[in-house]
């Protein structure tokens, strides 16, 4: 439990949590990441132990075939039994520590409706950002850990939307054995209207899509991995720029390494029961769910149109939003789409799966601080600014993001309202940021004097600011209400 759950909310709380779980680093060592790292460590141990006592039965059971041979070929195969079991038995708690996590996502991330799951989904995703630093030492070191959370969810709401608009791309057989059209035509109530079928979608399918995202990148703590991210002392920027060798052969150990953490660090976990019927029906089922991840990840790295784009799109899109390089730049968040757009005209992804993660997100990301001129009662533009906070997914239009207000009159709110900001209220927008130009610098000044929270930051900000760093603000406690409904 974090020290400061007391000053959280109970969903804030609940955010960290999690993001401690999937890539934290703790003494304990218990975070998903670090379960994975601890068996890349002990793993060539293990396959040579393994090794060794079968290469010793093989050996025994060349000799001299008397008692004490046989006493010895059976102490050697039951301590292979036993250590092979004792492999299986961490593999199957490091799956039930997995699976956990990934249900825990759907529970934060998904209501009972569409309605539901998009508006839960973009209080974490909007949580996640304002809890992660917009500038400072410990951007990258945050990111890096907050990334994998990140992009499970938009991989969840881009599932949905491609299963909506009946995309080409999830044409796949694990996705269609359950989802029938029938499913398809009440998607948005499927949850209400048919729990039992929408269930076995959820364990069938969207937890192997949230583990898939989770798992993505974990190759990349492999030892020989981190050789060439931190150099072979260690002492190299780990999210430094790397030559374009390295980033082929890094990129190509993080895929094998993620493929052996997936089969062999967890594997299908064992069945329970005394039933052979079940039992066969629990290991065809889970087969088929560990091959699907596979395929994810394999299908990822060059999705072209295919099932891939569900990770590849929403992994470019985080990489930029949460991005762990030293050219990071909270101003440019917006300006997301034209990375994506760029990577889908050279083939690296789809456009049109681009397009459908636009629509959910609109340009501006979860959390982002909006600066907009506020529109007086007889229809004319203040003369002043005010601060916004993006809060919904699914803008009317990708320019317009749907906010809830941070401040009224230049006073922090508690309670906000909610608000479509405009192309001609947005500062972000050059033209309208260029109408207000004509302000006088006495007038900014005694605005920024309101708003800023220091002397020291005033001097850093720019008068006229395109948007502002809304994480201090969300610190508080009674500010962490953005999702609230208006009362």
């Amino acid at each position: 439990m974090p020290n400061n759950a007391k000053i959280d909310t109970r969903f804030t709380t609940q955010v960290k949590v999690l993001l401690d779980k999937i890539y934290g680093r703790s003494i304990l060592k218990d975070s998903l990441l670090e379960r994975a790292i601890s068996f890349f460590e002990y793993q060539p141990y293990n396959e040579s132990k393994l090794e060794k006592l079968k290469q010793r039965i093989y050996e025994l059971n060349t000799q001299k075939d008397d008692e004490k041979v046989k006493l010895e070929i059976e102490k050697t195969e039951r301590q292979y039994r036993e250590f092979k079991q004792d492999l299986k038995d961490e593999s199957n708690e490091r799956h039930k520590y997995l699976l956990t996590i990934c249900q825990e996502i759907i529970t934060l991330s998904e209501g009972n409706n569409q309605a539901e799951s998009n508006k839960k989904s973009a209080q974490l995703l909007g949580t996640i950002q304002l809890l992660s630093p917009t500038e400072g030492k410990k951007v990258a070191k945050v990111n890096e850990c907050n990334k994998p959370l990140y992009k499970a969810v938009l991989c969840l709401r881009l599932l949905d939307k491609l299963c909506i608009d009946k995309s080409p791309i999830v044409n796949e057989e694990q996705i269609k054995s359950y989802l029938s059209d029938e499913n398809i035509a009440q998607f948005s109530q499927w949850p209400e209207t048919d729990s039992k079928s929408y269930q076995a979608f959820v364990d069938n399918v969207k937890i192997s899509i949230v583990m898939a995202a989770l798992l993505q990148d974990i190759g990349h703590f492999h030892q020989d991995a981190q050789h060439i991210v931190k150099g072979e002392d260690g002492t190299l920027d780990p999210h430094r720029t790397l030559l374009v060798e390295d980033r082929k052969a890094l990129l190509q150990i993080n895929y094998r390494e993620t493929i052996r953490f997936l089969v062999e660090g967890l594997g299908t976990p064992t069945y329970i029961g005394n039933s052979k019927a079940d039992r066969d029906k629990f290991y065809f089922a889970e087969h088929k769910k560990l091959v699907f991840i596979k395929h994810l990840l394999k299908s990822a790295i060059t999705p072209k149109q295919g099932i891939g784009n569900i990770l590849k799109v929403p992994q470019i899109y985080t990489s930029i939003i949460l991005s762990t390089k030293s050219s990071y730049n909270y101003k440019l968040l917006p300006k997301v789409y034209q990375a994506l757009n760029a990577n889908a005209e050279n083939g690296i992804c789809s456009q049109d799966v681009v397009d459908a993660l636009r629509t959910i997100t609109g340009d501006y990301p979860q959390g982002f601080g909006i600066t907009y001129i506020p529109i007086g009662v007889e229809g004319k533009p203040g003369d002043h600014y005010e601060y916004a906070i993006v809060n919904n997914l699914y803008p009317e239009s990708p320019e317009t993001p749907s906010c809830r207000t941070a401040t009224r009159n230049l006073t922090f709110l508690v309670h906000g309202q909610d608000i479509v900001i405009t192309l001609d209220m947005n500062l972000y927008h050059t033209e309208t940021a260029q109408n207000f130009a004509n302000i006088s610098k006495d007038r900014l000044n005694e605005i920024l004097e309101l708003l800023a929270s220091n002397y020291k930051e005033r001097q850093n900000l720019d008068l006229l600011p395109r948007c502002w760093h809304a994480g201090e603000f969300f610190s508080i406690k009674n500010h962490q209400k953005l999702w609230n409904k208006n009362t």
